[in-house]
């Protein structure tokens, strides 16, 4: 497939693009939320729970992150709150001021509405962690569908995922476009064959210089640039 330019995905956008499928973490929202809760209070409070120190407690998560990398347990806090004997939807309610949403990502959602574009949220979130931080930020009422890699039974790295979302959703691959920050993800969409791809870059927006640009992939680092004339 002909990997696209930034002009054309956007010219097309407001053409014939009639379905945008986005993802949430690191894409519309801010990924500083779940890199700071996975990476420093959990550790902190993993280290109190069992008295050890924080390095130690960071160490012995990582491994465990690692190992369900890429599986439904990943995003499952259901799971990791079996896992690590932590009360992880409460801890994530401690922080919840901490979930922003990026920059002029409600005025690219609201002139996907006005322009009558069906505009799908397609996650790997787990449902819990989704109400919270549809509640925050309040940006759940411009989808007109909202799924999950466990409504579909499988995470959107895995192609079945768009099998069955296709579905679900009825869009159409020629005429949609799909944004997130995923590499992984990004490829197997294009896999699945939809049109129009774009990489989010600036995921987290404490860690700008360290963001990773897929290869064969047009790339955003901000809403605005997809933004109608």
């Amino acid at each position: 497939m002909k990997t696209q330019g930034i002009r054309e995905i956007k010219e097309k956008l407001w053409s014939d693009v009639r379905y945008v499928l986005l993802d949430m973490d690191g894409t519309l929202l801010d990924k500083y939320f779940d890199d700071y809760f996975w990476e420093h209070l959990v550790p902190e409070r993993y280290a109190e729970k069992h008295n050890i120190s924080f390095g130690k407690a960071k160490e012995l998560l990582v491994e465990k992150y690692r190992a369900h990398e890429g599986t439904l347990n990943w995003t499952d806090i259901d799971f990791w709150s079996r896992e690590l004997e932590l009360d992880i939807p409460a801890l994530k309610e401690q922080i919840r001021h901490l979930i922003e949403v990026h920059p002029h990502v409600e005025e690219f959602l609201s002139a996907l509405n006005k322009s009558k574009k069906k505009v799908f949220l397609v996650t790997n979130a787990h449902y819990k962690t989704l109400t919270i931080k549809l509640r925050k930020t309040a940006i759940g009422h411009y989808f007109s569908k909202v799924v999950t890699s466990f409504d579909m039974g499988v995470p959107k790295e895995d192609i079945q995922f768009w099998q069955r979302a296709e579905r679900v959703l009825g869009f159409e691959k020629e005429r949609s476009l799909f944004i997130d920050d995923t590499v992984d993800i990004l490829y197997t969409a294009r896999q699945f064959g939809i049109r129009y791809i774009l990489h989010k870059t600036k995921a987290n927006s404490k860690e700008a210089g360290k963001e990773k640009i897929a290869d064969g992939f047009p790339c955003i680092s901000d809403f605005k640039e997809l933004l109608p004339s």
